[in-house]
C-alpha cells in the first residue's frame, strides 16, 4: 500500500515527539508500506516566525513573509529524515517545489494549481520514505509561497489524490473528531465516519480539528481519509462520501466559534444597489463576510433598515474602516461593532429528512434564556449569533439535547 501521513506542529513540537513520529512511520515501512510522510512546522514556530517579523514592521512584505514561514516546515523536515535516518530507515526530506507543488502567486494564502510528483515516485520507488513539507509550494516562476494556516493538511490531501494513494492518515493531537470540543462539552464522543459535507460544515464552523478548504480538496478529488491521533494508537474518523445509512443519524456535531464578530449599519436607506455597494467594498478589501441580516423597512416615506452582518474577528477593525469610509455615501444614521458573540451551530445530512430540527434548537435555547440575535441555515446546518458569554453554555445544552440521548 502507499499511505500518505501528515503530523501537524503538537506531534512534530519538540525531538522526543519527533522520535515518536519516526518510530510509526518505521512500523508502518516495515509492515511493507510506501509511505510519504507530511509535516508542519514545530508548535508555536510560524509564531514565533511571525512575531519576529511583525516586531520589525507591523505590515510586512508577503513575499518575504513566505520565505520566511517555509522554513518552519523545513526545519520540521530535516529533523524527521534524521530521526528516521537514526532508525536504519532511508529516508529523503523535500521542499514542497521538490515535491512537485506547483500554486499561483498569491502570497501567504496560495492555491495548489497542479502537483507533478515525479521525484517523490522515483524515491519511493529506491525503497525511500519521503518526507516533504507541508503549507508550501512554488509557482512557475519559481517563487516560493504558503498555501495559509492550516496548509498542511491541503499539502497531504493533495499529494495523496495526485499519487493515487490507498490511505491518507492526517495525525494530530486528538483521537478524531469528535460531536463537539471535548474540552467544552464532557459528554462529547468521538465519531467512527462523517461524511465531507459535515466534516466541511464543521470545519468551517470553528470547528480545529480541519482546515476547510482541505476537506473540500478531499471531497472533490474523492480522497477518504482517516483522522487520528500521533499520541497514541486508537482509531480514528474516517472522512469519506455519504452514505444512506448516515441519514439515520440527526445531527453530527455541535461546534462554537467565538472568532466571529457582528457588524450593524443603522437606518441604512432601503434602496436598490446599497447592500450590493456596502458588500462589494467588503469583498475589494478581502475580507470575508460570513451571516448577512437585513431587517424589514416600516417606514414606508423614508425606507430605511438595519443591516448586520459578521466577520472573522482578526477582519475586523479592517471592515470598519471600509464601513466608516462609506457610512455618508450610503446615508446609514451609524454603524456598530460587537466583538462579544459567538457563531454556535449544529451539523448533520439527517436534517434533511427529520422536521423539527430549528425548532428543538431555539427551544433549548430559549429555555436556558440564551438570546438569538441572527439565524442562518444551509440543507445540513443551522447557525445562530449568541452572546458569547453564554456560548459555551448554550453548546452544552444543544449537544445534551442532540447528542447524547442517541445510540
Amino acid at each position: 500500500m502507499l499511505i500518505v501521513q501528515k503530523f501537524g506542529g503538537t506531534s512534530v513540537a519538540n525531538p522526543e515527539r519527533i522520535k515518536n513520529v519516526a518510530a510509526r512511520v518505521a512500523r508502518v515501512r516495515a509492515e511493507g508500506n510506501q509511505v510519504v510522510v507530511v509535516v508542519s512546522a514545530m508548535s508555536g514556530v510560524t509564531d514565533g516566525l511571525i512575531k519576529m517579523a511583525t516586531e520589525l514592521t507591523p505590515l510586512p512584505n508577503e513575499r518575504e513573509m513566505d520565505m520566511l514561514l517555509a522554513t518552519g516546515e523545513q526545519t520540521t523536515i530535516a529533523l524527521t529524515a534524521i530521526a528516521l535516518h537514526a532508525l536504519e530507515v532511508p529516508a529523503v526530506s523535500l521542499t514542497g517545489a521538490q515535491a512537485g507543488i506547483l500554486t499561483d502567486g498569491v502570497h501567504t494564502k496560495a492555491k495548489i494549481k497542479n502537483i507533478t510528483p515525479r521525484q517523490v515516485h522515483a524515491l519511493l520507488k529506491e525503497g525511500k520514505v519521503v518526507i516533504v513539507a507541508g503549507f508550501q509550494g512554488q509557482t512557475l516562476d519559481g517563487e516560493v509561497t504558503t498555501l495559509g494556516r492550516g496548509g498542511s493538511d491541503l499539502t497531504a490531501i493533495a499529494l495523496a489524490a495526485a499519487l493515487k494513494a490507498d490511505l491518507c492518515q492526517i495525525y494530530t493531537d486528538v483521537d478524531g473528531v469528535y460531536t463537539a470540543d471535548p474540552r467544552i462539552v464532557p459528554g462529547a464522543r468521538k465519531l467512527a465516519e462523517i461524511s465531507y459535507d459535515e466534516m466541511l460544515e464543521l470545519a468551517g464552523l470553528g470547528a480545529k480539528v480541519m482546515q476547510s478548504r482541505s476537506v473540500e480538496f478531499a471531497k472533490n478529488f474523492r480522497v477518504p481519509f482517516e483522522v487520528r491521533s500521533s499520541l497514541n494508537d486508537n482509531p480514528g474518523t474516517i472522512v469519506k462520501e455519504e452514505t444512506r445509512s448516515m441519514e439515520g443519524v440527526v445531527i453530527r456535531g455541535v461546534s462554537l466559534d467565538e472568532n466571529q464578530a457582528k457588524i450593524t449599519l443603522v437606518e441604512v436607506p432601503d434602496r436598490p444597489g446599497v447592500a450590493a455597494q456596502i458588500f462589494k467594498a467588503i469583498a475589494d478589501a478581502n475580507i470575508n463576510v460570513d451571516m448577512i441580516v437585513q431587517n424589514i423597512s416600516h417606514t414606508p416615506n423614508a425606507p430605511a433598515t438595519d443591516l448586520s452582518f459578521t466577520v472573522d474577528k482578526p477582519e475586523l477593525a479592517k471592515a470598519c474602516k471600509v464601513i466608516d469610509g462609506l457610512k455618508k455615501i450610503i446615508g446609514a444614521r451609524e454603524v456598530m461593532a460587537d466583538e462579544k458573540i459567538g457563531k454556535l451551530s449544529i451539523v448533520g445530512v439527517g436534517m434533511r429528512s427529520h422536521p423539527g430540527v430549528a425548532a428543538k434548537m431555539f427551544d433549548t435555547l430559549a429555555n436556558a434564556g440564551v438570546n438569538i440575535q441572527m439565524i442562518s441555515t444551509s440543507e445540513i446546518k443551522i447557525s445562530v449569533i449568541v452572546d458569547i458569554a453564554k456560548g459555551k453554555q448554550a453548546m452544552r445544552l444543544v449537544h445534551e439535547a442532540f447528542l447524547e440521548n442517541q445510540a
